[in-house]
C-alpha cells in the first residue's frame, strides 16, 4: 500500500485487530498482569478487570492467557458474544474448554463432571483458570449463582477454579445480582486511558513494530491525538490510522496538528 511506503511502514501500525506483536506493556497492563497471575497462582477464585470501551481489556485477556504456560496451567478463554447466554450453555462451554468429553445434559451432572475434572487437574499439579471476556453481558442472576457454585469447589490450598472476568463497568451490576459472589472478588483492577506521556510511548512503540523508526507525527500532533482520544488505545489507533492516510494524500511529513484535527472532525471526536 502506497501510503505505508510513504511513511516507511512495513505494515499497518494502527490496526485494532489483536496482534500480540503490538502488545504495549505500560504500567497499567503490567500491574494488571501481575495481579491476575497472582490470583491464579494463589487460587483466589475470582478476579475482575473493568474498563471503558477500547481501553485494552481484550488485549489484556489474551496476554494473560498466553502467559499461563500449559505446563503449569489449564486455562481457557471464553468471549461472550450476546446477552442471551444461559447458565446451562455457559457451564457446558466451560466444561468443553477444560477438556471434558461427552458433556452431560443435566446441569447437576455437568457440575459433577467439572468437579472431577478440576480435581484431576489439581492432582496433576496444575492451576485452572477460565477467562471470560465481555462478561458485562452476563446480566443474569442464575449465571452469577452458578459462578458462586463453581467457586465452592475447593481444596485446602484454595479454589479449584479461578475465574478472570473482563468487562465494561456494567460488569459491576452483573456481579451485584448475587451479593455473596460480589463479596468473593479477591482482585479487582480498573483500566483507564493513557496519560500524554504513555500515549506518546504507545504511538512510538507501534510505529517501531511496524518497521518505522521515524517520528511521523509532530509533537503537537501527538498531543492532539491524545486529547481527542482521551488516551484510549483503540481511539489512538483509529486517529493515527486515518491521519496516516490523510497525510499521504497531501504528502505531509511529518503529520501535523491540522491533519489530526481534520481526522478528528471527520470521526466526530471532541477534545477531551
Amino acid at each position: 500500500m502506497e501510503h505505508l511506503k510513504f511513511y516507511n511502514l512495513k505494515e499497518q501500525a494502527f490496526s485494532n485487530s489483536n496482534d500480540n506483536r503490538y502488545f504495549f506493556s505500560d504500567t497499567r497492563h503490567t500491574d494488571a498482569l501481575i495481579r491476575l497471575k497472582y490470583a491464579v497462582d494463589s487460587m483466589k477464585g475470582l478476579a475482575v478487570v473493568v474498563g471503558g470501551i477500547g481501553t485494552g481489556k481484550t488485549t489484556l485477556a489474551r496476554r494473560i492467557l498466553d502467559e499461563l504456560d500449559e505446563d503449569r496451567y489449564e486455562a481457557a478463554l471464553l468471549v461472550v458474544l450476546h446477552s442471551s447466554v444461559s447458565a446451562d450453555w455457559l457451564l457446558r462451554k466451560i466444561a468443553i474448554q477444560l477438556g471434558i468429553e461427552n458433556v452431560a445434559e443435566n446441569k447437576l451432572d455437568i457440575l459433577g463432571q467439572l468437579y472431577r475434572r478440576l480435581i484431576e487437574i489439581h492432582e496433576a499439579g496444575l492451576k485452572t483458570a477460565v477467562l471470560i471476556d465481555e462478561a458485562q453481558m452476563l446480566q443474569d442472576r442464575e449465571i452469577m449463582e452458578e459462578f458462586r457454585g463453581l467457586l465452592n469447589m475447593e481444596v485446602a490450598q484454595g479454589k479449584l477454579l479461578t475465574l478472570l472476568l473482563f468487562g465494561l463497568s456494567d460488569l459491576d451490576d452483573a456481579l451485584a445480582l448475587d451479593e455473596p459472589l460480589k463479596q468473593r472478588i479477591a482482585i479487582k483492577f480498573k483500566l483507564d486511558g493513557f496519560d500524554l506521556n504513555v500515549s506518546r510511548q504507545y504511538i512510538q512503540h507501534r510505529l517501531k513494530v511496524a518497521g518505522c523508526e521515524d517520528e511521523i507525527f509532530t509533537p503537537e500532533a501527538v498531543t492532539h491525538i491524545h486529547k481527542y482520544s482521551g488516551g484510549n488505545p483503540r481511539l489512538i489507533n483509529t486517529i493515527c490510522d486515518n491521519a496516516i492516510l490523510e497525510g499521504f494524500f497531501i504528502k505531509q511529513k511529518p503529520i501535523d496538528r491540522d491533519t489530526v484535527e481534520l481526522v478528528a472532525k471527520n470521526l466526530d471526536l471532541d477534545l477531551g
